[in-house]
């Protein structure tokens, strides 16, 4: 999550962490967000709750509450949750932050089919920033916040394509820049277009996921059923793991009676018991960090040794970039048409393009680079601050908005 307010910016892990707690004085469950989630969840005494990823549910119109160790939260309040945790972080080190915020959003929400489904998430952020106290807040597409990062460091006036790979989406923004030419003189930008797609690190995640981590923990194995029918262990579960916002969702009564019953009928159960302790245990983000950890080392070198080394789960496997990257082909292609969409609704040439500037964790992904190396041969590919430079963009833009 990214926010700025006048000029003080900060990135904070959209993170939640539920335990019970014993004090009759407060409310039963005790929350803790980013940082504080993280810290919590790895010192636990005791199975608690970690919720992540909860922006990806914002354009689903059927995700509306869900059930946190039987306690009731719809999804707005879920954010606000976090919102309220980054707001108390945040005055803590600058003082009141008041009602009025600039926010980076997604130039496509993840999920979102249509311009409504955008509308509709919108409406829903819009209104867990006011469960934070932020009744005004000015949301501005995160590749354009970068833009405001990189006219920084201009020299001379660019059409420059800002490339932003987020968690769950992938944003891209044609914007003409100029540079701050003289004291007072504020610099100037054109957007020529916007576009995104639902495709970005989480996406990349999964198909590790399925590959490495799935299969180890029962994905195309078999169960008997008590008809004596041989079933296939169902592949949503699996569906289910290789996202980080469904696995946050997947221990409830019902799923984990329904593991507990697959287990006990299935040909290989010890599978399925891997499956159950990595749900039971809340194991989904020490999961996400080696797997994190595998897709990092993939884009520094030709291979990578994954391993997940948990109680009741041992996987171990190499896995090599030619691999990745046939198993993310799809996504990339995704990427590639969403940006021969943005150029030709721009009527812009990719030689036209002097320069790209591409933000966010999976503009490292060799894969990723060679689509822009490949389609704009004469733009110079630049990057830097690839974790800030949205957070600072949206302080700048607070900053030109006092102005």
């Amino acid at each position: 999550m990214t926010v700025a307010r006048f000029g003080v910016n900060a990135t904070f892990r959209s993170i939640l962490y539920f335990a019970e707690t014993d004090d009759s004085r407060i409310s039963k469950l005790s929350v803790a967000a980013g940082p504080g989630a993280i810290h919590s969840y790895l010192n636990a005494k005791t199975p608690g709750r970690l919720i992540q990823s909860t922006k990806s549910y914002l354009a689903s119109r059927l995700y509306t509450q869900t059930q946190i160790l039987g306690e009731t939260y719809g999804l707005e309040e879920l954010i606000g949750i976090l919102l309220r945790h980054l707001r108390k972080a945040t005055e803590e080190q600058f003082g009141d932050l008041g009602t009025t915020l600039v926010a980076g959003r997604p130039v496509h929400f993840s999920g979102a089919r249509d311009d409504a489904d955008d509308e509709f998430a919108l409406s829903r952020l819009r209104a867990a920033y006011a469960r934070a106290g932020f009744d005004d807040v000015r949301f501005l597409a995160e590749p354009v916040a970068a833009a405001y990062k990189y006219q920084q460091r201009l020299a001379r006036d660019e059409l420059v394509l800002i490339a932003d790979f987020g968690g769950g989406t992938s944003d891209f923004s044609l914007v003409h820049l100029q540079p701050k030419r003289s004291a007072g003189h504020e610099p100037s930008h054109q957007v020529i277009g916007n576009d995104g797609v639902g495709v970005a690190g989480d996406t990349f995640d999964s198909k590790l996921v399925r590959h490495l981590v799935a299969p180890p923990l029962g994905l195309g194995s078999e169960y008997r059923s008590q008809f004596g029918k041989v079933l296939p262990v169902p592949n949503w579960l699996y569906e289910h793991l290789e996202r980080w916002h469904y696995l946050s969702f997947l221990k409830t009564r019902k799923n984990m009676e329904l593991l507990k019953q697959i287990q006990h009928q299935a040909l290989e159960p010890e599978k399925i018991d891997a499956l159950i302790n990595l749900v039971d245990d809340d194991l989904g983000y020490r999961l996400y960090r080696a797997i994190e950890a595998a897709k990092c080392a993939l884009s520094e070198q030709p291979q990578s040794q994954f391993r997940f080394d948990e109680p009741g789960i041992a996987i171990e496997n190499l896995v090599n970039r030619n691999e990745f990257e046939d198993w993310i082909d799809p996504e990339v292609r995704q990427i590639a048409n969403c940006l021969d969409r943005l150029l030709a609704r721009g009527n812009v040439s990719p030689s036209d393009v002097d320069a790209i500037f591409m933000t966010g964790g999976s503009s490292f992904v060799p894969a990723i680079r060679r689509v822009f190396e490949q389609k704009f041969r004469k733009a110079l590919i630049r990057g830097g601050q690839e974790f800030t430079s949205v957070a600072e963009g949206l302080a700048l833009h607070a900053l030109e908005l006092l102005d």
